[in-house]
């Protein structure tokens, strides 16, 4: 890649530039505050206090107690020790687990590994939209039925599952665990931890502007989990090891910035996410996947999925990265296999199309002027690629 290129990068679902605050915090932390903060001297006893000061500002933006976040390595950390450490340390009250069959792949694996020890899952398939059915929810409760997780909004498609309607349905059902996936909500969507009723909560700090390598897990006071490793009894005995204290300030900070403006942010991008639907419809080629409508309640704001059906989605990528645009695929987890959407396909979409997805993701930094660039963009590319389309290659 040419750094002196002027792109624009549309893959914020994958991962998002720092923002400068964060990047001067992590920097002066990272000089200033280096000792660790598990040693009884000075150094060490500073480096905690900011371990602290990072808790108590993610509570406060949540409002919840600070003594209720753990701090891990990420959003992919974060899901599997809510999943089997809530599953494994609760197994005496029964071993059966709610998930959708469209969660991000650090959650299915973790119910996969789960079922390989005896567990039982049950997949509650979405519509096509890509939301699940409370009602559905509902019949797949049964005595014994110790964790449901449900991510907030899909990485792929930007879906917006009920996430208030299942926690009230689960507030009935004491002996249930709520886990929540917040990596692509936080800094978009309202995220109500005490109304909603959710005991588990993940997030990931560089999908909100913050660094890599650092996120957080909202425990509710009184949740048993089981470790995923042995060692030391650093946050609260849930994760040993050093702590990573710049990441972990950093984050919080990120985590501020993105909350504080969220309503701004929402407005913005689902303006931009509008812009570009309207540009789309233009092309007969384009298929929206998932919730098309604008200023959808059941769709995030910074999220657009579509299909070039007759065309492998890598060429438009590239095609697309030639003209200056970086969008992406799918997950970035499984973005380089040639697989169809296990999303897609779980909505229902045919093979052709699900094997086609494009994701669009926005940012801060984009402008109208930035998704008219894309649209045109676009719209070459498809004009290029259109022979290739009717000849079969």
């Amino acid at each position: 890649m040419n750094p002196e290129k002027a792109w624009l990068y549309f893959d914020h679902c994958a991962s998002t530039p720092p923002h400068p605050d964060v990047v001067r915090t992590l920097a002066e932390v990272m000089q200033r505050h280096y000792g660790n903060p598990s040693s009884l001297h000075r150094a060490g006893l500073d480096a905690d206090r900011l371990i602290r000061q990072a808790r108590e500002l993610l509570g406060k933006l949540f409002e919840v107690e600070a003594d209720e976040w753990i701090f891990t390595s990420g959003g992919t950390e974060s899901n599997q020790l809510a999943i089997k450490g809530a599953a494994r340390a609760n197994r005496s009250k029964g071993s059966h687990l709610i998930t959708s069959v469209t969660e991000h792949a650090s959650v299915l694996e973790a119910f996969r590994q789960l079922e390989r020890e005896g567990f039982e899952v049950t997949y509650l398939p979405v519509d096509s939209i890509g939301r699940i059915s409370v009602e559905q929810l509902r019949d797949a409760m049964k005595p014994g039925t110790i964790l449901v997780s449900l991510m907030q909004v899909n990485n792929e498609t930007g879906a917006v599952q009920p996430i208030a309607e299942a926690g009230s349905l689960l507030r009935g059902c004491p002996d249930t665990l709520f886990h929540v996936d917040g990596v692509q909500s936080i800094g978009k969507l309202p995220v109500r931890l005490r109304e909603w009723g959710i005991d588990l909560f993940s997030g990931s700090a560089h999908k909100l502007r913050g660094p890599k390598g650092s996120g957080f897990l909202y425990v509710r006071g009184g949740v048993r989990l089981e470790p995923l490793l042995g060692g030391g009894e650093q946050e609260s005995g849930f994760r040993p090891g050093t702590q990573n204290v710049p990441g972990i300030v950093a984050s919080a900070k990120a985590v501020r910035l993105s909350m504080e403006s969220r309503e701004e942010r929402a407005r913005k991008l689902g303006g931009l996410r509008s812009r570009l639907l309207d540009r789309i419809a233009l092309l007969p080629e384009l298929e929206v996947n998932g919730d098309s409508a604008p200023d959808s309640p059941y769709q995030a704001p910074h999220v657009l999925n579509f299909s070039y059906a007759g065309m492998k989605p890598e060429v438009l990528v590239h095609a697309l990265e030639e003209a200056g645009m970086l969008v992406s695929t799918k997950s970035a987890c499984s973005s380089k296999d040639d697989k169809p959407s296990g999303v897609l396909l779980a909505m229902g979409y045919p093979r052709h199309r699900a094997a086609a997805g494009i994701r669009v993701s926005f940012g801060d930094e984009h402008g109208p002027e930035d998704i008219d660039r894309l649209a045109d963009a676009l719209a070459e590319a498809v004009r290029r690629l259109k022979p290739l389309e009717r000849n079969g290659r």
